[in-house]
């Protein structure tokens, strides 16, 4: 971080007291392994004559820093000036200019803050959960298997004391680990190992095999910090930042689940990241559910179970993406369990993705399902009108053309899609403007996303809410509005007659009078009692199985999304 004060003038000259003194004053009150990952890498603190300013690299950066560590950096800088000072989050590019002599010294060495400061104890001690393996690399799963023989043992690991958020970095003055010896799982390891984005694996590693083909460049690993939070995901998100934080110590495993496109893979790939940067000793393993059914599989054939589970027993965290793939698969579920458990016994941390709750996936062994439930278990929705519009926000940064607010506040009302189709009309919306030569304007966007936007517009029915919860309770179709009192027919009735106020524009009459009430009394009662439910947090009996009544709401408004 780059340490300087203004002038009279308003130019930057070297200090690097204040910031020095910034900087122990943060540490004191975060923790030194908080500053490593969210400050020292990230953010670049500027004292000019009236305000400290914290230089950030984003906005979703500059909102999360705000709301978590707003009030301590606020407070350790007046304690460090002596009295109230103004601190203000600004974007990098917002800093005033800052001349090359900013980051050195009267001696021409850089200042204290360019490294970190002598005093600053070690940040990344590692939890005893993580400790347990510690072998020279990092490991993780790519989407398909690249040839990594001749990277073997060359990857170079993360500072201890200063793990950073972004995956395409690659400290360059940390010292390469020395080679692996040789060993029967040595090979089963490289299948996991994905390089870091935009970069070999070291310096002299080569940018070809042995026959001249390029070696394929590993996934872009996401960032929590990239994560647009909303009322859709805080929990999720929260629960994702804590394991990377203190991975191991909070329920175990962490289990995220939501329709297709709501950041699920994201949040996965954030705790991956975060752990791979904030403790470099542990082995985190990233795999889809797919890869896992695979490697089983292949180790069942050639009678080798014993690396394979060598491979995932022994990892420090192991994190699954998309677990209902192993729906129908009970041989690897078992192996999964019987994984799981051997993880658990010694605290390490597991964390999977699956697209509903465990509960309501009939294919999973009732034993994996109890394994699931017994952690954290967190939706993520459809982004909200709010959470869509800081999206596209961030997705439109940064890029040429520039996108007008006024344009993303049009796409934002309008558009009723996931994170990937909100980023497929910011790309669409550009390239219409650029092969057509126009500015983006409102008219420009109706033109470039008239289809979609009038597939957006979907005007939901009170017959549509009543066949989505007959398809999804497994109801004949018109019990509903049948005359039946059991609660096998009244409770889902209920539920339906919440929905439907929730999601029509339809009276408490004509809800009530569809559903076969005579006054519109019968739909003001269900819809309070509904809300009792969700207040209390209950459950439901319906048929052979036990429901959360909030689980089952998201799972009758996912059926009625489809």
């Amino acid at each position: 971080m780059i340490a300087a004060e203004s002038r009279a003038d308003n130019r930057p000259i070297p200090s690097g007291v204040f910031e020095s003194d910034l900087e122990a004053a943060i540490i004191g009150r975060v923790g030194a392994a908080r500053y490593a990952l969210w400050f020292k890498n990230h953010a670049c603190m500027l004292k000019t004559a009236d305000a400290v300013l914290i230089g950030v690299p984003s906005l979703h950066f500059q909102d999360w820093l705000q709301q978590t560590f707003g009030e301590d950096v606020r407070a350790a800088a007046t304690e460090v000036a002596g009295g109230p000072i103004a601190v203000k989050f600004v974007l990098h590019h917002d800093l005033p200019p800052i001349p090359p002599i900013a980051a050195m010294n009267a001696g021409g060495h850089p200042t204290a803050t360019t490294s970190a400061p002598a005093a600053m104890p070690k940040a990344n001690v590692l939890p005893m959960s993580l400790a347990r393996t510690q072998p020279e690399n990092v490991v993780a799963s790519a989407p398909a298997i690249t040839t990594t023989a001749s990277r073997s043992g060359s990857r170079k690991k993360a500072s201890p004391s200063i793990p950073t958020i972004d995956p395409g970095e690659a400290p360059s003055e940390s010292p390469k680990p020395k080679p692996r010896a040789k060993s029967k799982s040595a090979n089963a390891s490289n299948l996991f190992h994905a390089p870091s984005v935009g970069h070999r694996d070291s310096d002299d590693a080569p940018a070809a095999d042995e026959r001249g083909r390029p070696f394929r460049i590993g996934r872009r690993w996401r960032s929590l910090s990239d994560f647009v939070v909303g009322p859709c995901n805080r929990v999720a998100h929260a629960s994702a930042l804590s394991i990377v934080e203190e991975p191991g110590q909070g329920p175990n495993p962490l289990v995220i689940h939501g329709p297709v496109g709501t950041g699920k893979t994201h949040l996965l790939e954030g705790i991956y990241q975060g752990l791979r940067r904030n403790w470099p000793e542990a082995r985190v393993l990233f795999v889809t559910a797919e890869e896992f059914t695979n490697r089983f599989v292949q180790a069942s054939r050639h009678g080798k179970h014993s690396s394979f589970r060598k491979q995932f027993r022994e990892c420090s965290a192991l994190l699954l993406d998309d677990l209902n793939f192993l729906a129908t698969k009970r041989a690897t579920q078992e192996e999964f369990l019987h994984t799981f458990d051997a993880l658990a016994a010694d605290g390490r941390q597991v964390a999977v993705t699956l697209d509903c709750h465990p509960r309501m996936n009939d294919d999973l062994m009732p034993e994996l399902v109890d394994r699931l439930v017994g952690g954290a278990v967190w939706g993520v929705m459809p982004p909200d009108g709010e959470t869509r519009h800081a999206i596209l926000r961030s997705k439109a940064a940064g890029a040429m053309p520039m996108i007008p607010g006024e344009v993303l506040e049009f796409m934002a009302s309008h558009l009723r899609g996931n994170v990937r189709e909100l980023e497929g009309a910011v790309h669409s919306v550009r390239h219409f403007a650029r092969v057509t030569s126009r500015e983006i304007d409102l008219s420009l966007v109706r033109e470039a996303l008239g289809e979609l936007l009038r597939h957006a517009v979907r005007v939901v029915q009170v017959t549509d809410i009543d066949s989505a919860v007959c398809s999804v309770l497994r109801l004949p179709n018109g019990s509903l509005q049948s005359k039946q009192r059991s609660w096998t027919v009244s409770h889902p009735r209920m539920l339906a007659i919440y929905l439907a106020r929730k999601h029509t524009s339809g009276t408490y009459a004509e809800i009530s009078h569809h559903f076969g009430g005579k006054t519109h009394s019968a739909a003001v009662a269900a819809e309070k009692k509904v809300r009792q439910w969700l207040t209390a947090g209950e459950s439901l009996q319906l048929g052979d199985r036990k429901w959360q009544v909030r689980e089952l709401l998201e799972r009758i408004e996912r059926e009625l999304n489809r």
